[in-house]
């Protein structure tokens, strides 16, 4: 894995663990001179694990709509910036460039973010590990929930299984290298639509 896109929070969060996760993430993707790729604020969880790959000598490429540059405010310090159209250009190039996708806690964004990457799995669109670091139990309940659509019939199982998720940003990361090509691609058939 080269890079990797994250998708989080552009605010902080109500818990310290938030920003905790992110440094001690950050400081991994450095270390293993993996690039981060991300929506390219200086606030929030966003900024957070940015600056803490710049600061141990990664790389950081960020990917933002004209629009939202005041609205999130543009890193200043990157390593590159990238300034797209649209929301539809910001999230095809962040996973054009990625080798993978990790959500740390965040919002709607966050949220829609992954679920438009792993549907893109689901499809055989990509073949790139989608993760989610469930930090302080953050995403237990949609965890949950995926579960319960998968027992009622309505994800597959072998779909259930495309998403990663732990607490520990090492153990996740180790997953997600260690993971074969999470689909093949192929067009769904009538029935699995």
């Amino acid at each position: 894995m080269k890079q990797i896109c994250i998708y989080c929070g552009s605010q902080p969060g109500r818990l310290p663990d938030y920003r905790k996760a992110a440094r001690e993430l950050g400081r991994l993707l450095a270390r293993r001179g993996i690039g981060l790729v991300y929506g390219g604020a200086s606030i929030g969880i966003m900024g957070t694990i940015a600056d803490e790959v710049l600061a141990h000598g990664g790389r950081v490429t960020g990917v933002i709509p004209q629009v939202l540059i005041e609205k999130e405010v543009a890193h200043p310090g990157l390593s590159e910036l990238r300034v797209v159209k649209s929301m539809h250009d910001r999230k095809a190039t962040m996973a054009e460039l990625a080798d993978g996708f990790i959500a740390l806690p965040g919002g709607l964004g966050t949220l829609e973010e992954l679920f438009e990457m792993l549907t893109w799995a689901v499809l055989g669109i990509h073949r790139k590990p989608c993760a989610l670091l469930n930090t302080a139990g953050y995403y237990d309940l949609l965890i949950a929930f995926l579960q319960h659509a998968r027992d009622e019939q309505l994800v597959k199982p072998s779909h259930h299984q495309l998403l990663l998720f732990d607490q520990d940003p090492h153990r996740l990361l180790a997953r997600m290298i260690d993971q074969a090509p999470v689909a093949e691609p192929r067009l769904l058939t009538p029935d699995e639509s």
